[in-house]
């Protein structure tokens, strides 16, 4: 009996683990081509060098998509152990970080013709950086729909991903437009929350606030149900 409970703990530890390989391989892959492209635009074009260590802003970004993936991987890894309080307690902060996954699908805004650089080069430069954040953003909702299921239930996990996809949408807005941070919340919280008061209060003279958040949000859900993988989910739940 202990054999065969020592060989289920075995067995499921491996089959979570190979899920989670699974799901960073793709954006580790992207991530990687990434870097020798920022590498070869500094090799091969040495009088832009200006114009590269701008794209460097790219790496910061980068990092920052990896934080809620690192919460949410380090969650899913213990979320047989994991309480409801502990969760409640995290997933504010993982929110707070999840806009930089899809905020940089927004850096497109940066691509323009430079002389003696080709700007097919540059697209994709960005779009593999952009692919790359949106999988780990992907990923990342995708851990903690699992969570939140197996915390409370099935509708109560599509309502946090429906929430999830339109904050971070909305967040997407704040950071690109309005030039907002995750951490400004702690350094001026109060003309953050008055900026999202003014347009929650009077969407209609904030066209611009919902046509993003919404048409992002209808973007987002369909990828996020396009890329889902029912079948590893299950057998990691078995």
């Amino acid at each position: 009996m202990i054999e065969f409970t020592l060989y289920e703990n075995y067995k499921r530890s491996t089959i979570s683990s190979t899920t989670i390989n699974y799901e960073i391989l793709p954006s580790k892959t992207i991530s990687t081509s990434f870097i020798m492209l920022i590498e070869f635009r500094f090799t091969h074009f040495p009088n832009q060098h200006h114009r590269t260590i701008e794209f460097h802003f790219l790496s910061l970004e980068f990092i920052l998509a990896y934080i809620p993936f690192g919460i949410s991987t380090l969650m899913e890894l213990k979320k047989r152990d994991i309480d409801h309080w502990q969760f409640w307690v995290i997933a504010p902060i993982w929110l707070l970080f999840y806009p930089n996954a899809f905020y940089i699908l927004t850096d497109l805004f940066h691509l323009h013709k430079i002389a003696g650089m080709p700007e097919w080069f540059d697209l994709l430069l960005i779009l593999t950086f952009a692919i790359s954040g949106l999988l780990l953003g992907l990923f990342s909702l995708r851990s903690m729909h699992k969570i939140v299921e197996k915390l409370h239930s099935k509708w109560v996990g599509i309502t946090y991903v429906i929430s999830s996809i339109i904050l971070g949408s909305f967040g997407v807005y704040l950071g690109r437009f309005e030039r907002y941070n995750s951490w400004d919340i702690f350094r001026m919280p109060l003309e953050i929350t008055k900026e999202i008061a003014n347009r929650i209060l009077y969407p209609t003279e904030h066209p611009s606030t919902w046509g993003l958040t919404i048409g992002l949000s209808c973007l987002l859900a369909i990828l996020y149900l396009f890329t889902g993988s029912n079948s590893v989910e299950k057998r990691i739940d078995k």
